[in-house]
């Protein structure tokens, strides 16, 4: 569209070529920006804690207890992206006419992210529960051959519901994030030889989860606003220009579904996932000059199934297929939830 845009007036070819290319890479972080993050409602958590629910009455962690996850995810995009030679058509030395396109080339681009994460949940109160996620993270992308791996940002999450389970009635749960920039910051790194493992901005969120038994069904939903903190005193080179500050949208997000119970051992769910990211501006600073530069916003969505086996009987798998809807979604995401037995450290009864 920005290529398009350009051929209707000749003069603004050749100003327009350095714009387009910042625009470009912009987008391509804005679509990373818009895809999932830690801060969005995560469908997969919200089936892991609805078919755990199952089992423990719909509460969280006892005082004192304690419980370590392990989850793997998958996700998938495919591209395809335009490389073309506009050439003016030239009389004396002077620009005339239409331009001439020399070259057209389309070629397929695929990004891979593998992320494999532990979650630690603590039981501060009967009613109040603390959690830790590590995130471990590989990227590959196809067009220029990159790789990456590192740690990702790192998220605590504070979960406290407020009033005891009552069967038939709708129970709620209450949750707070922050999230740490240590992953590979993308407005820090070498954009052409790097990719980001991270965010490259502190975020706040908070939000609430809900659910009901309609037995065999359990409904579910939950719906986060989450902000995320401007990043200044950036020194990212851009084309020709500076990346220096960064103010990143805030994001609203949401998941809603409902999980079908087969057996005592097997259940299914599907579920849908939407995000809206509100626009991002970048400052940008060439030849002693500041301009801004704005990724628009915009809204992703992503629907889920998920398949629940229990596997023993305190102990419950989860695997999640999901598809984006929507262009800035993975096209392709996969999951794993397991459990991990920490049994042996947890403190016994009498304590």
């Amino acid at each position: 569209m920005l290529i398009r845009s350009t051929l209707v007036m000749l003069p603004l070819i050749f100003a327009g070529n350095q714009a387009l290319a910042e625009t470009g890479r912009d987008l391509s972080k804005a679509r990373d920006a818009l895809a999932k993050q830690d801060n969005d409602a995560d469908t997969e958590k919200a089936l892991e804690e609805v078919f755990e629910a199952a089992a423990k009455n719909y509460s969280l962690l006892k005082r004192g207890g304690m419980s370590l996850n392990y989850n793997f995810d998958y996700s998938y995009f495919g591209d395809q992206r335009i490389d073309l030679v506009i050439e003016p058509a030239l009389v004396d030395g002077q620009p005339t006419g239409s331009p001439v396109i020399r070259n057209a080339d389309v070629s397929p681009v695929a990004s891979h992210t593998f992320t494999n994460s532990v979650t630690f949940d603590y039981g501060l109160l009967n009613n109040v529960t603390l959690s830790g996620r590590l995130p471990l993270i590989a990227k590959f992308e196809t067009e220029d051959e990159l790789t990456a791996y590192s740690i990702g940002d790192l998220s605590g999450t504070t979960r406290w519901q407020p009033f005891e389970y009552v069967p038939g009635k709708m129970s709620s749960t209450f949750f707070g994030t922050i999230r740490l920039k240590t992953g590979d910051s993308p407005y820090e790194i070498d954009l052409d030889k790097s990719l980001s493992t991270g965010s490259g901005t502190y975020g706040l969120s908070a939000g609430v989860s809900v659910s009901k038994v309609m037995d065999p069904v359990v409904l579910f939903g939950s719906g986060t606003f989450g902000y995320n903190i401007p990043e200044t005193d950036l020194n990212q080179v851009r084309g020709s220009a500076l990346l220096r500050e960064v103010h990143p949208g805030n994001n609203l997000s949401f998941s809603m579904g409902f999980a079908y119970s087969l057996s005592y051992d097997v259940s299914l769910s599907a579920s849908f996932q939407g995000s809206y990211n509100d626009r991002t501006r970048f400052v940008l600073e060439s030849g002693g000059t500041t301009r801004t530069s704005i990724a628009g916003s915009q809204m992703t969505g992503i629907m889920n199934f998920a398949l629940g086996v229990r596997v023993s009987p305190k102990t419950i798998a989860n695997i999640n297929v999901g598809y984006g809807v929507t262009e800035l979604a993975p096209d392709i995401i996969l999951g794993l939830s397991l459990p991990i037995d920490i049994e042996g450290v947890k403190p016994s009864a009498s304590n």
